[in-house]
Formats: C-alpha cells, structure tokens, sequence
C-alpha cells in the first residue's frame, strides 16, 4: 500500500514539476528551434491603391494624461491617405479627454469622437463603436478593424505592416508587437517596481506568438493593446467579458482562419512599475481567460483533429493558468515523499527556497532598499503572477455581470511626436 502511495506521489511531482518546465522554459525554446529561419508568407498587399479601407476603435475613460500622444502618433500614420478612419468612444470621460479629441478632430476631421454617458466598459463601448462602423463601411468584405487602446503610440508603419497580411484570404487577424515606449529612454530608477519583468514578459511573448504564427497560423492571443481583425469576422464581445483580444483571436481561428502576430507591426506601450497597479490588471486577465476558455472550450480538446492549435493552446496558455494548481500538486507532493525517500529534500529546499527569495524582495522593496537582486525579483513576480491567476478564477467562479473597472494608472510620457497636417 505505501509503495503504491509513494509511486502516485511520484508521478504527481514529477508530471506537475515537468508541466511547469515545459511551459515556461520548454516550450519556448521549442519554439525557436521549430520556427528558425521561417518567415510570415510573403503573399501581402503592398501598393497603396490595394491597402483596404482602416476603422480604428478605441475606448477612452479619462484619458488626459496620454490621448494627446497616441493621437499625435495616429496622425503620423504612413498608412495611405484617405483610408484610415479613427473612432474614440469616451466611456463617461470627465477630465479633458474630450476637448483634446474635438481639438484634433477640428484639423483631421476622420479622427472623431463619440460620448457614452454613464459607465459602460470598454468592451460595450468597442461593440457600439463596430456596430456603427459596420453600417458606414464601403466594403464590409475587405474593410479592418483596427482595436487599440487609448495609451498605445503607433509607430508610422505600424498599421501598414499589419494589414498587409489580409491579402491572405486565410488570415483573420494580425496582432501589432508591442514595445516599452522607454525602452532606450535613460532610467532614473531602474530597479524599482516590476519594469523590467514585464518587459521581459512582452518581450517573450512576442516572439512565442510570431513563432506560432509562422508555424501554425494559430498566435494565441493578440496583445489587446493594439490589434487587426477582418471587419467581416468581428464578433460582439459578451458585455460582462474583460478580455476581448483572446475572444476574437480564438473566434478566428474557431471559423477556419489564421491569426497571427508580426513583429515588425510596433505599437509602444509605457509599461507599468506599479506592481499593485499590474497585479490588479494580471488579475482582471486572468479573469477574461477562464471567460473566454469557456465559450471556446471545444478547440481546445485534441479529439477536435486540430492537434497544432491544441499543442499550441496547452504549451502556452493552458498549463500557464493551472499554473497555480500545479504549483500546489508539486509541493504537497514534494513534501509528502520526503517522508519516503531522503532524495525528495533536494527539490523541497529549492522550493522552499524560491519562496525565500520571493520574500526578501518583497522585504527589500517595503523597506524602499536600493539593493535589488534580479533573479530574486523574478522569482516573486513568478509567483505573483500565479497568485493573480487564484483570485481571477475565484473571480470567475463568483460571476461577473459587467466589465467596468478602472483602468490601470497610465504611466505619463512626455509627447514625442508633433501635430503636422
């Protein structure tokens, strides 16, 4: 009876432990050997007379502090004239959001602002503003929806890179990469807050999604900062749901076509330091996620014949938000074997010592230390995250009926580019 134990216990450790690795560590660097010196295909649109018709939709809520950037950026757009068309929907805005909107509406009138009194939510806002779109598009077959939030600076080529991919009939969306705004800026304080572990973050899953995309086709999950859909493929998004890029992402490619990412599509997004501000939107994603996973749980069982996708789905995604329940079969199971064999204390120091290092950093940050030791830094944010999974799946499991929240604390970043007609 105990040898049958301690084998069960066995088989929990290790798969549990080997779960976690193949995630975060295998699985990436798979990707790069699978995906080495492949290309997205080069069947792309590239005179401006074949460029499609450009519907950007961005909710606002109080946005003061960065509209006048990302709008000083849209203008700069290389995309071709006459074919890009910008939406805001302001979600019951009360600072200045929109007299800096109307302002540049005055001098580029295809930048124009709608106002939704009361407080919506940014995913209804974003089905009224399509919804509209819709009904004014010349060719609703062609036509893209461009989805960006109201704190992301376009890079001049940003849009044209990314609509380039729909000559592809097979193509449904493009994802934009997204980059640190700062990212060469000088840092004043650069060991502070969790910068550098987001940073790291996006970094890594850029790069694992256009890997996926010139592999499979199957990027899963835009970044929600700033994304291209095919107008025609745009599905209302559920009013209590807070993850829209994963719904349209899976709805693509649950209706046959490929969604992808590009890296050479640059968007710039000023990433928060705030660790509690970050917790707090890891948190609402983590949320979206269960959500979404259970309008498009079908594609993700390997019985469908869609094996790419759901190798795809449970390397990247799926291992990652049972993250927490995997972590939690490691150590109990860890802690138990110790009582059978002396060669489980081993892996049980380590983690007990991963939890040691998460702790004093969190001391060394309360105590405002200078001293910052990096992999202790990312070990706490490791777990940090996983701790933001637990309360967003409790968030689930409780319900939700709306997606109002306030949006997280927008980093100031001094304007860099200037208006020019």
């Amino acid at each position: 009876m105990e040898t049958g134990f301690y084998i069960f216990l066995s088989i929990v450790f290790w798969t549990a432990s080997l779960c976690i690795v193949h995630t975060y560590a295998v699985y990436p660097h798979l990707l790069r050997f699978m995906a080495r010196g492949k290309k997205l295909p080069e069947e792309r649109y590239e005179d401006d007379d074949e460029f499609p018709e450009v519907v950007a939709l961005m909710a606002a809520y109080n946005e003061e502090q960065v509209i006048g950037a990302t709008l000083d950026s849209v203008i700069a757009s290389d995309y071709p004239l006459g074919k890009l068309r910008v939406l805001i929907g302001s979600d019951g805005s009360v600072d200045r959001t929109h007299d800096i909107v109307n302002e540049c509406h005055e001098e580029f009138p295809w930048i124009e602002l709608r106002k939704f009194g009361g407080r919506n939510g940014k995913i209804p806002v974003v089905n009224m503003l399509a919804k509209e779109a819709l009904a004014d598009l010349s060719d609703p077959e062609s036509a893209i929806f461009l989805l960006c939030d109201a704190n992301v600076s376009w890079t001049p080529s940003m849009v044209r890179n990314a609509v380039r991919h729909f000559k592809r009939e097979k193509v449904g969306l493009v994802g934009a990469s997204i980059v640190d705004v700062r990212l060469h800026q000088e840092e004043s304080r650069a060991e502070e807050g969790i910068r550098k572990e987001e940073e790291s973050y996006i970094s890594q899953e850029n790069l694992a999604k256009f890997r996926e995309s010139v592999l499979w086709g199957t990027a899963m999950g835009a970044f929600g900062a700033c994304y291209c859909v095919r107008a025609s493929l745009f599905r209302t998004v559920p009013g209590n749901f807070f993850c829209d890029d994963f719904f349209q992402t899976m709805n693509c490619l649950e209706r046959g076509h490929e969604a992808i990412v590009d890296i050479e599509a640059v968007a710039n997004e000023a990433v928060s330091e705030d660790i509690q501000e970050e917790f707090k939107r890891k948190r609402r994603i983590a949320l979206g996620n269960f959500q979404n996973l259970g309008v498009f749980k079908s594609l993700f069982n390997p019985l469908n014949g869609r094996l790419a996708l759901c190798f795809a789905f449970w390397s990247h995604k799926g291992l990652r938000w049972n993250g927490p329940v995997l972590l939690f079969l490691a150590h109990v199971s860890c802690l138990l074997l110790t009582q059978y064999s002396h060669a489980y204390w081993i892996p049980m120091l380590a983690l007990v010592m991963t939890w040691l290092m998460a702790s004093i950093d969190y001391l060394l940050s309360r105590l405002e230390s200078s001293i910052c030791i990096k992999f202790f830094r990312f070990v706490r944010y490791f777990y940090w995250m996983n701790s933001a999974i637990v309360l967003g799946y409790i968030s689930f499991a409780k319900g939700v009926t709306d997606s109002i929240w306030e949006p997280t604390h927008r980093v100031d970043v001094t304007r860099s580019l200037s208006r020019t007609g």
